[in-house]
């Protein structure tokens, strides 16, 4: 399967950066301990390459990962490439910043072993729902449909591809303060942190399996001849929220900015940036999908007006059922 090849080039490059990164001195005599000399490259008096940062690095991953995805999306006609290394990339990240501390900071490897499980748990949800065997999101049908030809390849290269892989970057410097600050010592709030972090991990991992449950359930009453009814999850962690797997995805990755800024001693990052524009962009997805979910389940409304969007609440209503007087 194309993906397999893909995934082991794109893991044979973060060994290698990390190979780079474990036998070179980071702290580079021309390179300032302030300002941009800790983020860049070195160069000799003649302008030529000795020495890359880690940054340097994930941003050669990063296009590599850009590269591969528009590509594949070309040759295949399915745009869901950014999807399927969206668990996969942010992990290679840190651990390369990781890497450059030579896997012995404290406080890197708690977030890249953090982070990690992230990348489990959402690699395995996303291909239980058949992610990795060719199935695209619907979202980006719907949307194809909506552009014309031209439109949707500007699209494609611009917001699915560059854009996504430029958020995926953003979202993992907060380690890459850390290893600016890699002398501040792990203490007891970098644990709480990464207490909280751990706990959204494994709560976003109920709100998943609540929602695969469902939809299996789903499935098999339709298969049956019978229509399901509710027609989408409101038990469980669903029933605080109706995008509680959103609201523990977010929080996760300012949890990881928390841990940064910690390192720092000042909340004053713009890294930032990263877990920011996240959050603008679940907020526009969440708005598209359901106006998606209106569309097909009119007593969707009602679920709107008595659930919390994102943040888990206190439910002004109970269970909303299909109208009598509709049919599946």
């Amino acid at each position: 399967m194309p993906w397999d090849r893909v995934e082991s080039e794109i893991v044979g490059a973060a060994n290698l950066a990390m190979k780079l990164a474990l036998h070179q001195d980071i702290l580079l005599s021309s390179a300032s301990e302030s300002g941009l000399g800790r983020w860049a490259n070195a160069y000799d008096d003649d302008g030529r390459l000795i020495a890359m940062s880690a940054l340097g690095v994930v941003v050669v991953l990063a296009g590599v990962a850009s590269i591969f995805a528009w590509t594949a999306s070309l040759v295949t006609g399915d745009t869901s490439w950014v999807d399927r290394s969206w668990s996969v990339v942010p992990v290679l990240y840190v651990w390369v910043f990781a890497g450059f501390a030579h896997v012995v900071n404290v406080r890197l490897d708690v977030m890249a072993i953090l982070v990690t499980l992230w990348g489990v748990r959402l690699t395995y949800n996303y291909a239980r729902k058949g992610g990795y065997s060719g199935v695209e999101d619907y979202r980006w049908a719907v949307l194809r449909d909506a552009m014309s030809t031209r439109q949707f390849h500007l699209f494609n290269i611009f917001f699915i591809v560059l854009y996504q892989n430029f958020l995926l970057v953003l979202i993992t410097l907060p380690a890459q303060t850390a290893l600016n600050h890699r002398a501040t010592s792990f203490g007891p709030l970098d644990a709480l942190l990464a207490a909280f972090f751990l706990a959204c991990t494994v709560l976003e991992t109920i709100a998943d399996q609540q929602q695969w449950s469902f939809h299996s359930w789903k499935r098999a009453e339709l298969d049956a001849g019978r229509s399901p009814n509710p027609r989408f999850a409101q038990t469980g962690l669903f029933r605080y929220s109706r995008h509680p797997n959103f609201f523990f995805e977010q929080a996760q990755w300012w949890l990881l900015f928390a841990m940064g800024a910690v390192a720092a001693h000042s909340l004053l990052q713009w890294t930032v940036a990263g877990p920011l524009l996240l959050t603008l962009l679940f907020v526009g997805s969440t708005s598209f999908t359901e106006k998606i979910s209106i569309s097909k389940y009119p007593e969707y409304h009602e679920y709107r007006r008595g659930t919390s969007a994102i943040i888990p609440w206190i439910p002004s209503r109970h269970i909303v059922h299909v109208p009598t007087h509709r049919s599946e």
